[in-house]
């Protein structure tokens, strides 16, 4: 008997866990619990086939469980999954509240599945998403070129900022459809604005027909949340703490699907073919690289799928040892329901 607990399960991840627990073939678990917040207890959702209530967050809900997913603000992961971990499951989290502890493994099944036995604290951690949008195909030429130097720019789609992203960005398109504008300094803004929406939006300026160098909170020295969690989770996945890592993250008027250019450096001669040989072999990354006929990844291809999208793999002409190449990965999926899942599933074949 093997119990799964999704706690946070009425959250937009945790559905899309459900989505995916749904579709699987088959699943090792005898029974699948529903954690929510206590407004959420007693909601009824359909898991497999069957109706299943959801019950309130409390110590007594881990009862029995063997893995707790959890999909909640950083605030109430660092407070229930040692809860979690006290009353014996094993609690994987997809927040931010103990990714960079050193008790606390950071995981992506693809690159290190190894470390999901070394866990003192009892606790899991998922990456951030947009770190997961590169990371299958970063540890896969790492383990066959090594990993020198990091040089990213993201472009991140508005569910990245949570259902209040996607509602703004929706709400922005309808203010700024046929309207003729964009020709003008201003013009998007005062559509937006003529409207009615709130001047606070979650991206602080227009995102609709605009791209913003900014995502995350700002930290020292210019620097965002977001570009040093690309930086510093890097470096815990791949077990590089020395590896040098530059990003820019920029928020683009996308949906779902975060899209990231690469610059990779490593520590010999490596070439375009051979790249592609090693994205083509990795059963969780398609390899879509035929510019000549415009087919390579953007994210309303990628949007709802499961792998990495790589193309645009390029070997760089004025750096040695370096390949560019183009990601996309599903920030819903990949970026953190399926991560999630997969190690659920790897420490019950473990």
């Amino acid at each position: 008997m093997t119990v799964l607990a999704i706690v946070g399960a009425t959250g937009a991840v945790g559905s899309v866990m459900i989505d995916i627990i749904d579709a699987r073939e088959t699943v090792p678990w005898s029974e699948i619990r529903l954690i929510a917040s206590p407004r959420s207890a007693g909601r009824r959702l359909r898991v497999r086939g069957e109706e299943v209530e959801v019950v309130a967050l409390s110590r007594e809900a881990f009862d029995g469980v063997d893995v707790a997913m959890f999909d909640t603000p950083d605030a109430i992961s660092a407070e229930w999954a040692p809860v979690a971990a006290e009353c014996g499951a094993i609690a994987v989290d997809n927040s931010g509240a103990f990714r960079m502890d050193p008790d606390v493994p950071l995981v992506v099944p693809e690159v290190n599945a190894e470390q999901v036995h070394h866990r003192p604290r009892g606790i899991i951690s998922n990456p951030n998403c947009t770190t997961l949008s590169m990371m299958a195909a970063l540890g896969a030429l790492h383990r066959s070129f090594g990993l020198r130097a990091l040089v990213v720019a993201s472009y991140q789609a508005a569910s990245g900022a949570g259902q209040e992203g996607i509602d703004r960005l929706q709400a922005e398109i309808a203010a700024v459809a046929g309207k003729g504008v964009g020709n003008r300094r201003g013009d998007v803004a005062e559509a937006i604005a003529a409207a009615g929406l709130p001047s606070d939006s979650p991206f602080g300026v227009p995102l609709a027909l605009n791209v913003v160098p900014f995502a995350g909170s700002l930290r020292d020295e210019g620097w965002t949340s977001e570009e040093l969690k690309v930086r510093n989770e890097s470096r815990k996945i791949l077990g590089l703490p020395d590896l040098r890592v530059s990003a820019t993250c920029v928020r683009v008027p996308v949906v779902t699907t975060h899209s990231i250019a690469v610059h990779a450096t490593f520590d010999g001669p490596v070439d375009v073919a051979t790249a592609q040989q090693v994205f083509a072999a990795q059963p969780s990354i398609v390899l879509v690289d035929e510019p000549e006929a415009k087919r390579f990844p953007t994210p309303v291809d990628v949007v709802g799928e499961d792998p990495t999208y790589v193309g645009r793999v390029r070997q760089a002409l004025d750096f040695p040892n370096t390949l560019d190449f183009f990601v996309c990965g599903d920030n819903l999926r990949k970026g953190a329901a399926l991560n999630t899942y997969e190690i659920a599933e790897e420490l019950v074949r473990g």
